[in-house]
């Protein structure tokens, strides 16, 4: 409930802030609003009590769950805010307002994170993507950007139609007449063709918001012509976020009868890790090689929605942080340079060693090697689906498809380190206070590796 409104009201706030506090750099205040956010999460985590108690009439439900994830994603934001903070600034004349919308959209975040009616996860959804429409936008002289926002804006309400339409059928087709989740019952049996229908229909639309296949089309022209900084935010945070929604929604309604939808999640997990993998291998830029390696991320996320189990939970959470992590620091490192492409990493190591070091501990978190997080992430929801114990062909073929990512995250690494320096190569602006946060991901990165359950040991606090 902290994050809820604190989130809110600071988005207000940098909305003012351009008026008022017209010295003080928007980055500063926003950096202030995300410690801040991120102080008043862990104290309603520890203490089980929000600092303001609001009537929510069960409309929300918070639990340790729920609040593991926002402190993750909350965290996740703090980390963004001080990587990125002057890039955010550098897109436009609107800085405040940038700040400001991201906030908007963490709050959408929270509501996702603590839903209990289906009304309220339609509101998550839609105000975490609005400001995501806008600032997809926001580099309105670059013609990919405002292309990239129209893409976005029609293929998004689309899915919201949809999403609505499953919603109508699930609210029709269950006995007690409700959104609310736990009034809900569907049993083992034979489901009803009107709750089928609307589970077929959410699975759609979440997809779509998840990025998976065959949903994803958007998300390569998307990311690639967004302004390179919210990429950051909306590949990591925002996606993140849709995941933990999904899974909690087909926890909670659709958990006793996953034999009847499973074999449509094995189809789509089966076709992101697929499509993801092996379309990254062709890429030239790094920055839409990042974007398909996103899809292929979420198809490692979906084995949460395939197991439905204790594992299952765990890993989107933990999965969550480290894919969050990983991305925002390779993301703030693709924009210290000038040149996405591949040959626009040659002679890193040589030119800026700490840049390179830092991108080598991302990109191996992305690929999954022991010691990182993103080895804890996969090994987590691959175990969630062996004790599942169903098509554990699955769990074979994303093995494979991590050695496929290995092949397009290390050619990055190749550049940095076993390829010259091209002549008259342009200085690399890395400040002091970038070189420490990059740094500190990287350790935190690692700790995180090691152990795991800085993470998810809060679910159970």
């Amino acid at each position: 409930m902290n994050a809820i409104i604190f989130s809110a009201v600071w988005g207000v706030l940098m909305m003012f802030s351009a008026v008022f506090l017209n010295r003080l750099p928007a980055r500063h205040l926003a950096t202030v609003g995300a410690i801040l956010l991120f102080a008043a999460n862990l104290l309603e985590l520890s203490s089980g009590h929000p600092l303001f108690e609001i009537k929510v009439m069960e409309l929300l439900r918070v639990s340790n769950y729920g609040l593991t994830f926002i402190a993750v994603a909350s965290g996740a934001m703090l980390l963004y805010f001080l990587l990125s903070g002057k890039d955010v600034e550098a897109v436009g004349e609107h800085k405040a307002e940038y700040f400001a919308l991201i906030f908007f959209s963490f709050t959408g975040v929270a509501l996702c994170a603590s839903f209990n009616n289906l009304i309220m996860l339609f509101l998550g959804i839609e105000i975490m993507s609005i400001p995501m429409y806008i600032l997809t936008g926001a580099d309105k002289q670059n013609l990919k950007s405002n292309e990239a926002s129209l893409k976005y804006f029609l293929m998004g309400a689309f899915s919201t139609g949809i999403l609505l339409l499953g919603m109508a059928f699930i609210y029709g087709g269950n006995t007690a007449g409700t959104l609310f989740l736990h009034q809900i019952q569907i049993s083992e049996a034979r489901m009803p063709v009107m709750m089928a229908s609307g589970l077929v229909l959410m699975l759609a639309a979440m997809s779509f918001k998840v990025s998976a296949a065959p949903f994803h089309f958007w998300t390569p022209d998307v990311y690639d012509g967004a302004p390179t900084v919210f990429t950051s935010f909306m590949s990591t945070i925002v996606k993140a976020a849709g995941f933990f929604a999904f899974v909690r929604l087909f926890e909670s309604i659709f958990g006793l009868s996953l034999d009847q939808w499973q074999p449509l999640v094995v189809f789509i997990l089966f076709a992101t890790l697929l499509i993801g993998n092996v379309t990254a291998v062709f890429q030239q830029s790094v920055k839409r090689m990042l974007a398909y390696s996103s899809i292929a991320q979420a198809g490692f996320m979906m084995f949460s929605v395939f197991s439905m189990n204790a594992h299952g939970r765990e890993a989107v959470v933990l999965y969550g942080a480290a894919y969050s992590l990983a991305t925002i620091g390779m993301f703030a490192v693709l924009l210290r340079l000038s040149d996405y492409t591949i040959d626009g990493f040659n002679g890193l190591a040589q030119r800026k060693p700490v840049l390179a070091f830092v991108a080598v501990v991302f990109l191996l978190s992305l690929t999954g090697v022991p010691l990182t997080a993103g080895f804890q992430g996969k090994f987590w929801v691959l175990m969630s689906a062996v004790e599942n114990g169903n098509h554990f062909w699955l769990v074979i073929a994303a093995l494979c498809f991590a050695a496929v990512s290995a092949f397009y995250y290390f050619r990055v690494i190749q550049a940095m380190y076993f390829k010259p320096a091209p002549e008259g190569a342009e200085e690399i602006d890395l400040p002091a206070d970038t070189r420490f946060f990059l740094l500190f991901t990287a350790v935190l990165i690692i700790a995180i590796g090691v152990f795991p359950e800085m993470v998810i040991g809060w679910i159970y606090h």
